[in-house]
């Protein structure tokens, strides 16, 4: 059954500009901040309800400078909120290019998927006769699963004495 769930055909010259859009995009956002996966698990996050306080409390400190010591770097903070406010609508659209990016990698490899699966049962119904024995026996090893090994009170069969 033929399935044709996503095209794509692009000329190379547009791959070669979006190749190039992407170069463009990473050099103007080379200031993004890569963390390791320790500094990710025990960074400290500000979530939806969190972020309402943090702007309010910032909001309180800026203007009630009186209290606020040099230590605290409130400016930092200020411009660190600005540079979210920035960031997230742009974040927004990439995450959504490349969720529609992921949805046609699997849409383009399922259409693959379906059309060598389809092929693949006609060459065991007319391969046969056309020579095509031995190939369709190497493209079958796709589905050759290892034997189970079946276990007896956490022993595998055969191996109980």
């Amino acid at each position: 059954m033929a399935q044709n769930l996503a095209t794509l055909n692009l000329p190379e010259s547009e791959w070669l500009a979006i190749d190039q859009s992407l170069v463009d995009i990473e050099a103007r956002l080379s200031g993004l901040t890569a963390l390791n996966a320790d500094q990710r698990r025990s960074v400290l996050r500000m979530g939806d309800k969190s972020e309402a306080f943090c702007r309010q409390t910032l909001e309180v400190l800026a203007q009630n400078p009186q209290v606020v010591p040099p230590s605290l770097t409130l400016a930092e903070a200020h411009a660190d909120l600005a540079a979210l406010d920035q960031l997230r609508p742009r974040l927004m659209r990439l995450q959504r290019l490349t969720e529609r990016a992921n949805d046609t990698d699997t849409a383009l490899g399922s259409d693959i998927m379906r059309c060598a699966l389809d092929g693949y049962a006609l060459l065991k119904v007319a391969g046969r006769n056309q020579g095509l024995e031995g190939l369709r026996r190497d493209l079958g090893s796709r589905f050759s699963k290892a034997p189970r090994v079946v276990e007896v009170d956490g022993i595998p069969e055969g191996e109980a004495a």
